[in-house]
């Protein structure tokens, strides 16, 4: 019989002396590279893992994220785990695969919504773990997230299905469940934000400057009090 630990953050993060290996679900954004870059000088062993579902900025967002873990190597960061989990077939002509209609700034949260995402981001990551006898696996949600799939009810339940399905014990961990993006951004200050990518509409294999999440990213960047590393094709 398996047993569903909770998944309610750490006390403390990062931990002071884990013994275990960690698995870090990555994306190349922000909160992911930070949340991977400080694992990465605690635990004894961190694998990053990418899950790619076919959504047009990937390419450019696999560049940032190639560059981000080169600068931030250390002993302890495993190979980059590349997943796939497609969703050509389940999000049509959604402007996340078109690039067609991109939410703008100044749009709602909402309008940024993928179907599922938690789900399809989540499900091989944790049987990677189990069949690699990776104790726990990191995500980067945020404080404030209007999202049914990324509340701890979700986190807590899918996960546990996902172990009774294998027999496991995999615990998901969100460090960052109680923060907001300025405070990220400031824990993140010694690593090189520059090589991170938020936005959804890249341009140029960079930051276009005017959809919703290039918006989000320069309001946190402002309202942190820190100084904006990244280049946008367009000023606001």
């Amino acid at each position: 019989m398996t047993h569903d630990p909770p998944h309610t953050p750490p006390a403390a993060w990062p931990p002071l002396a884990p013994a275990a290996p960690l698995a870090v679900l990555v994306s190349g954004g922000l909160d992911s590279a930070v949340l991977l870059a400080e694992a990465a000088r605690t635990y004894p062993a961190v694998h990053p893992v990418y899950v790619r579902t076919g959504l047009a900025w990937e390419e450019v967002e696999r560049l940032h994220l190639d560059r981000f873990l080169a600068a931030v190597r250390t002993p302890a960061l495993r190979p980059l785990v590349v997943l796939s989990q497609p969703v050509t077939d389940l999000y049509g002509d959604h402007w996340s695969l078109t690039g067609v209609g991109v939410p703008a700034a100044g749009t709602p949260d909402e309008d940024v919504f993928l179907p599922g995402r938690n789900v399809l981001l989540l499900v091989k990551p944790l049987l990677w773990c189990h069949m690699h006898g990776v104790p726990e696996i990191a995500l980067a949600p945020l404080a404030v997230n209007p999202f049914p799939d990324a509340t701890p009810e979700f986190f807590d339940q899918f996960s546990g299905a996902v172990n009774r399905s294998v027999g496991g014990r995999v615990r998901v961990i969100r460090p960052y469940s109680e923060l907001h993006k300025t405070e990220v951004i400031r824990r993140g200050l010694r690593f090189p934000l520059e090589h991170t990518l938020s936005c959804i509409r890249p341009a140029a294999n960079g930051h276009c400057g005017a959809c919703s999440k290039c918006h989000e990213r320069r309001v946190a960047f402002r309202e942190a009090g820190v100084a904006d590393p990244t280049s946008y094709a367009a000023n606001p």
